[in-house]
C-alpha cells in the first residue's frame, strides 16, 4: 500500500510539475508538455541494477535526473561494451518508437540514479494522433539519434586508433 501511495505521489508530482527542468523539455509548449509528462513517474535506481536488457519489450522513455547510466551491448566474443555513458540531464531510451519495439542495447545504473519514466506507449499514440505533438518530439528524438551515432562514431575511431597502434608496436 505504501509503495502504491509514492507512485501515485511521483506521478501526480510529474503532472504538476512545471518546475522539471529537464534540457529534453526545454522550450517545448505547455500544451505538449503536459501531454508528454502524463503519467510518467519518478523511479530510482542503485548502482548495478539493469535498467532494461537487450531484445526486451521497450515501452519507456528515461529523462535522467541524477547518476549515470552505461548504455552496452553484449557479443558472445567479447562480452559486454560500453557504448555510451549517459548522465544527469540526458535521455534514455527511444526504442519504443520504432518497430520491433524492443531495446537495442541494455541500460545498467553506474551510480545511484534518479530518472523520470515516460510512457512510451502513451507518446507513441499522442505522436500519430497529434501530428504538432508527434512533430515536436520526433525533432527532439532526431538530435538525440544524431548525438548517439556521433559519440558512437567517437568512439569507433578512438578504438581503431588503439588498436593500429598496438598492432604497429606488435610488429615493429
Amino acid at each position: 500500500m505504501n509503495d502504491e501511495m509514492n507512485e501515485e505521489a511521483a506521478e501526480v508530482n510529474m503532472k504538476n510539475s512545471g518546475d522539471l527542468q529537464h534540457p529534453f523539455l526545454a522550450g517545448m509548449d505547455e500544451r505538449n508538455r503536459q501531454i508528454f509528462l502524463h503519467g510518467a513517474k519518478e523511479q530510482q535506481f542503485a548502482p548495478g541494477e539493469i535498467i532494461f536488457r537487450e531484445g526486451d519489450p521497450a515501452n519507456t522513455l528515461y529523462l535522467i535526473e541524477a547518476g549515470q547510466v552505461a548504455l552496452e551491448t553484449t557479443s558472445a566474443g567479447s562480452g559486454t561494451t560500453v557504448i555510451q555513458t549517459l548522465g544527469a540531464s540526458d535521455v534514455l531510451g527511444w526504442s519504443w518508437l520504432f518497430p520491433p519495439f524492443a531495446w537495442h542495447f541494455q541500460a545498467r545504473a553506474t551510480q545511484p540514479t534518479r530518472a523520470i519514466c515516460c510512457d512510451g506507449g502513451h507518446l507513441l499514440v499522442e505522436a500519430e494522433e497529434d501530428p504538432a505533438f508527434g512533430y515536436a518530439v520526433m525533432r527532439r528524438i532526431s538530435q538525440l539519434v544524431i548525438q548517439r551515432l556521433q559519440a558512437t562514431r567517437k568512439k569507433l575511431i578512438r578504438e581503431q586508433a588503439i588498436l593500429a597502434e598496438a598492432t604497429a608496436v606488435t610488429a615493429g
